[in-house]
Formats: structure tokens, C-alpha cells, sequence
């Protein structure tokens, strides 16, 4: 996310899934990674035994990116608001709902953490249900200006409790706790 908020530029669409500038983001991840980003990184793939994206997101940014496979190591669920796209292996399209795609990760997940990866719709339906343990944010050192923006939507209060910050030379990587259910992890 920028320093102002956005979690990707503007413009967004299957030639640029981050938005025009939306990449200068993950510059921590792609570019300019330190052992502790990669660290971090690690920690979130091998803790997760599920994943959550919504359908904009799946659109653009993954299938656009990697071709009909799939990226993540563990079962991938996609949020739907319209009919699922046809079958893909490694992801599972869900159009009930936030609580059904919940309840889906969570028989995926077992004792592992449900990584819910966004975009900014999906993310803000898991906020405002009180569905998230965990906000895990990585503050790129950038203004953007404009794109999408993480709480956009927001309209009720959040109390967070810090639980810790690493700084590298990329991002700043915070991490909040949310009086909520456990083992969904919103990153």
C-alpha cells in the first residue's frame, strides 16, 4: 500500500493489474527485497493453509498474470459477485458470500492460517463483518495519488492493537490484531 492509501494505481486492467505506477508497491517484493522481506514472505506462505481472493483481483492479477495456473501453494478461493469463470485447477469460485467462501477456506485450512489477499472490495466485506484476526499491512515509501484505495468503504471504527513493525529499505511492514474470529489473516 502507498503511504497514502492506495493499494494499486489507477487504471487497472488485465495489461496493468497493479494500475499505471500500481508496481512501485511491490518494489519490496520484486526489486528491492532484503532477507527480511523475503523472510516475512516465507512466514505468510508456509503459515497458510488457504487462500482468499475476490474476482476482480483473480481476474486481473492472477489469471491475467499467470495464465490459468495457479500461484499459491495451498487451495485458492476466488469471491465471486457474478457467475464463476470455467473451472480452473487450483482454485475454488465461490459466488455465496463472504461466509460461504469462509466456511470453505476454513475445511481447506484446518489448523492453518486463511490468507485473504483482496483486492480492496474483498478485504473491506471481511473488515466490516469483523471477519479478520489479523491486518497486515506493507507500506511502500510512495505517494501514489490516486488508484484504489484499501478503506475506501470503510464507514465504521476499527480498533487495531499493534503487534509489531519491520522496517527494511523497501516497505515498512505492520501488523495489527483485531478482537475477531482466529486464523483469518488479511495481508
Amino acid at each position: 500500500m502507498s503511504l497514502d492509501g492506495f493499494i494499486a494505481g489507477p487504471n487497472v486492467s488485465t495489461d496493468q493489474p497493479m494500475g499505471r505506477d500500481g508496481y512501485i508497491l511491490h518494489g519490496w517484493l520484486l526489486a528491492q527485497k532484503t532477507e527480511a522481506d523475503m523472510q516475512l514472505v516465507t512466514e505468510l506462505v508456509e503459515s497458510s493453509g488457504a487462500v482468499i481472493v475476490g474476482g476482480w483481483t483473480y481476474t486481473v492479477a492472477i489469471n491475467g498474470v499467470w495464465e490459468q495456473s495457479c500461484p499459491f501453494t495451498c487451495p485458492a478461493f476466488v469471491l465471486c459477485s457474478e457467475s464463476p469463470p470455467a473451472p480452473v485447477e487450483g482454485f475454488t469460485f465461490v459466488t455465496d458470500g463472504i461466509s460461504a467462501i469462509l466456511s470453505s477456506a476454513r475445511s481447506a485450512a484446518g489448523v492453518r492460517n486463511i490468507w485473504i489477499m483482496g483486492g480492496a472490495n474483498t478485504a473491506q466485506q471481511f473488515l466490516k463483518a469483523g471477519l479478520i484476526d489479523e491486518l497486515h499491512l506493507h507500506i511502500a515509501p510512495v505517494l501514489l495519488g490516486r488508484g484504489t484505495r484499501l478503506f475506501e468503504r470503510m464507514s465504521n471504527q476499527v480498533e487495531l492493537e499493534k503487534v509489531k513493525v519491520i522496517s527494511t529499505a523497501g516497505a515498512t511492514h505492520l501488523y495489527y490484531r483485531m478482537p475477531t474470529s482466529p486464523r483469518q489473516k488479511l495481508y
